[in-house]
């Protein structure tokens, strides 16, 4: 248990922190679920739209310091690749 004024306020300060992360990363996750959704139906528009809408979601989660830069970039790449899929899956 906190005992110094300094020591409370850290505790206070990583709860609201933990809180405002636990926002991000669940809306990134709905981004990115948005887009999988979109790729399993096979709806080339509506996945590439969703996934515009991710990465700069994605990008963002980055600079707050919620995701490491490769993951996100990793992340980005797979989804990027799975969109074109979609695609090319649609015009064979």
């Amino acid at each position: 248990m906190a005992n110094t004024p300094s020591a409370k306020k850290a505790t206070r300060k990583i709860e609201t922190r933990t809180a405002v992360n636990k926002n991000r990363r669940s809306r990134v996750r709905g981004f990115l679920r948005k887009v999988e959704e979109a790729i399993l139906t096979g709806d080339k528009d509506a996945a590439q739209l969703a996934f515009k809408a991710a990465e700069p979601e994605l990008m963002r989660a980055v600079s707050r310091g919620v995701w490491h830069k490769n993951t996100a970039s990793r992340k980005v790449s797979r989804l990027s690749s799975r969109v074109k899929a979609v695609g090319a899956a649609a015009a064979v």
